[in-house]
Parts: structure tokens; sequence; C-alpha cells
């Protein structure tokens, strides 16, 4: 019986504790995600388009910043949004965030001619901000891939850059964009 008993413990004790990883894994949100979740507001969303973003395999996603107003406080946020077959996956970077992303660009940009040159089966460079998006590129065989991860989680959030200068003069875009509305 004492068995029993202590199996039992130990079977429930495994399932509330495997319940907690989930409900900690569902607490995790971006800074778009908290700031458009306040309830007892009025929420505006403004959007400015900016060109569009030609990576490869053909595909083309659409950009713009987004302003968001909250009661009395605004954010502005870069978005680049990829078309997938079924769904869109959106990224959406934060001002404060989208410096760091061209800062880590032009660093990467610096980096890679000494990473093609370290002849490596494979090699990864890449930056991450606090929501999960990363611009970075791979080595292989002597020539480098540039891609932007859109999302943290999920299925078809690449994109593969061809002319990671057109990237550069999007994001640059945007930043002048936002600090012309920031007025």
């Amino acid at each position: 019986m004492r068995k029993y008993f202590v199996l039992g413990l130990v079977l429930c004790s495994s399932f509330v504790l495997g319940q907690e990883t989930v409900k900690d894994a569902q607490l995790v949100k971006t800074k778009m995600d908290v700031f458009t979740s306040k309830t007892g507001v009025l929420t505006k969303f403004i959007d400015y388009n900016l060109p569009q973003i030609k990576s490869g395999f053909s595909t083309v996603s659409e950009a713009r910043v987004r302003k968001l107003i909250s009661g009395n406080t605004s954010l502005y946020f870069y978005q680049i949004e990829k078309q997938g077959k079924y769904t869109s996956v959106t990224a959406s970077i934060e001002y404060v965030d989208l410096v760091e992303v061209i800062n880590a660009l032009n660093s990467l940009k610096g980096d890679l001619d000494k990473d093609i040159q370290m002849n490596s089966d494979y090699l990864e460079n890449k930056f991450t901000t606090v929501d999960g998006f990363q611009i970075g590129y791979y080595v292989s065989k002597g020539k480098a891939s540039w891609y932007l991860k859109l999302e943290k989680y999920g299925s078809d959030n690449t994109l593969f850059i061809n002319d990671i200068e057109s990237l550069d003069n999007s994001l640059n875009g945007a930043k002048s964009k936002i600090e012309e509305l920031k007025g």
C-alpha cells in the first residue's frame, strides 16, 4: 500500500510540475505584446509603409513603422512581415532594439570577411534581440548567407537576404522615420 501511495505522489508531482513549465512558457511576451495587452485604455495602431524587402527564393516582405499609442504613452516599432503559404509571420522591433540591430549589423558586416577566410566547415554569426528577432549569417563552403529570423518560435519564420545593403537601408530608413515621428 505504501508503494502505491509513494508512486501516486511521484506521478502527481510530475504532472503538477509539468503544468508549471507550460504555464511559464506561456508567460513569455514580447515588448509589443506587453504594450498592446493593457486593459482599460484605448490603444491606437498607426502604420507607415516602407519599401519592401527582397529576399531569397523570390520572397518579398512588407516593411513598416508602427506607432502604438496606449493612453498617454507611445512606442514605435519597425515591422517586417513575411507572407507564408497559409499565414504570415511578423517581427516587431521596438525602436531601442532597432538601434541595437543596426549597430549589430555593422559589426557583423565588419566580421564577414574574416569569418569567410577562416575556411571552417560551418560558421554562424548572429545577433538576437530580447524579443527573439535574429539577424546574422552563416558561412558554409566559403560562401556567406545572410538571414533574419523574425520570431523566436514557430516555423517558416526565416528570411534569407540576398542584398544586405538593401536591408541596411530599410533598417536605417525605419530609424529615420521613427525619429521624424517622435519630432
